[in-house]
Formats: structure tokens, C-alpha cells, sequence
């Protein structure tokens, strides 16, 4: 089979499942991300055979069981914002990439890629929510704060993930998804994503409740 192919079909196939996996129902979100954590736990293990694996299984285990505290609507959303920002910082990084950012550990990210990945996840934040995908209240703040926050700590992620590889001398964490790599490849934008979101719409709200409370 075509290599672009077998990477289209399995990225579709992973898609498709991640998307109905969270959305149908909560059982099959808990047990979606329940699968999802065996796996990277797997991934992490062989990556780091022979060597400290603390750090690496905390890098792993904190947003995948914080994500069950997330509602399914929230999950989704980070979901489609990985989706468009990873998509277009390659697009962008690939037409325009010069000035990388930390050529050392990954090579092909550059930060011209960065800034084409940023703009369109607020551009599709701004849709998702003029469309009825997401409240139009008061809460839109806390979605456009997830826009803003999210290209940064994808993108530390991923530095994390590939560091991780390097160190093990392996281009891929896995071969689970043919074309694309380990379940490690494909989630490594969210293992900093969950719990960084989770802090900060925190402080967001603690912020906002103060500032309500002061003029009461």
C-alpha cells in the first residue's frame, strides 16, 4: 500500500475513533483513555529501558488520569485545537520554515510554523463557538484562554516526547498507528496540554470570582 495512503486511512481511522471514543458516551470516554494509558505506559517503558523512568511515567500518567476530570465536550474541543494547530504549524512550517526553534531536539519545528499553528487555532476557537459547538457566554473567555495557552504547551509536549526518543535512539515511540508512529506520537501534545489547562482555567476563575466579589 501507498505510503501517504496506509498514513491517510490509519490517521483517519485513528480520528474516527478518538472522536466517537469521547463523545458517545462518558463510559466510553473513561475506558478510551483508560486503553490509551496502558498503551503510552508501554510506549514510555520501552523508551526508557535501562534507564530512570520516574519522570517519564509522571510526564504520562498525570494527564491521562487528570483527563478524567475533564467534561467530554472540554476534551474534544483541546482535541480539535491539536488537530488544527499541529496541522497548520506543519503547512506553515513546511512553506515557510527558517528560524527553528530547537533544532537540537526537534529539527523540523520552526517557529514560522508556529505562528501559522497559532493563528488558526483561535480562528477555529472563534468558529467553534459562533457555530454552537461551544457556549456563547460568558465562558467563551476560558475557551479563547485555551487557544492562546495550547499552541505553547503542545509544543512542549512534543519537545518532551522527542527527547524521550532521542535518548532511546528511535525516530518513533511505537508502531501502533501504521504511518504515524506510537500512541506516545499522537498524544504527546496533550501531556502537558491537560494539566496546564486544567491550572489555569483554575487561576482564571479564581481571578474572575475576585473580581465580581470586589464590586459586590
Amino acid at each position: 500500500m501507498n505510503e501517504t495512503l496506509k498514513r491517510g486511512l490509519s490517521g483517519a481511522v485513528y480520528v474516527a475513533i478518538m472522536w466517537l471514543g469521547t463523545s458517545y458516551s462518558e463510559l466510553s470516554f473513561h475506558i478510551l483513555f483508560s486503553v490509551i494509558l496502558v498503551i503510552c505506559l508501554y510506549e514510555m517503558w520501552k523508551l526508557r529501558k535501562g534507564k530512570t523512568k520516574i519522570l517519564a511515567f509522571i510526564y504520562v500518567l498525570t494527564p491521562l488520569l487528570l483527563v478524567h476530570l475533564y467534561s467530554q465536550k472540554i476534551i474534544l474541543f483541546i482535541f480539535i485545537l491539536t488537530w488544527t494547530f499541529d496541522t497548520f504549524a506543519y503547512l506553515f512550517g513546511v512553506r515557510f520554515g527558517k528560524t527553528k526553534i530547537m533544532p537540537s531536539i526537534s529539527p523540523k519545528k520552526s517557529w514560522e510554523g508556529f505562528a501559522g499553528g497559532f493563528i488558526f487555532t483561535i480562528i477555529v476557537t472563534f468558529t467553534l463557538i459562533n457555530i454552537g459547538f461551544l457556549p456563547k457566554n460568558g465562558s467563551y473567555l476560558n475557551f479563547y484562554s485555551v487557544a492562546f495557552f495550547l499552541p505553547f504547551t503542545a509544543t512542549l509536549g512534543d519537545f518532551i516526547e522527542s527527547y524521550f526518543k532521542r535518548q532511546a535512539g528511535v525516530k518513533d515511540s511505537g508502531n501502533f498507528i501504521p504511518g504515524h508512529g506510537g500512541m506516545l506520537d499522537r498524544m504527546d501534545a496533550f501531556m502537558i496540554t491537560i494539566p496546564a489547562i486544567m491550572i489555569s482555567l483554575f487561576l482564571i476563575s479564581i481571578i474572575y470570582y475576585s473580581i465580581i466579589i470586589k464590586f459586590i
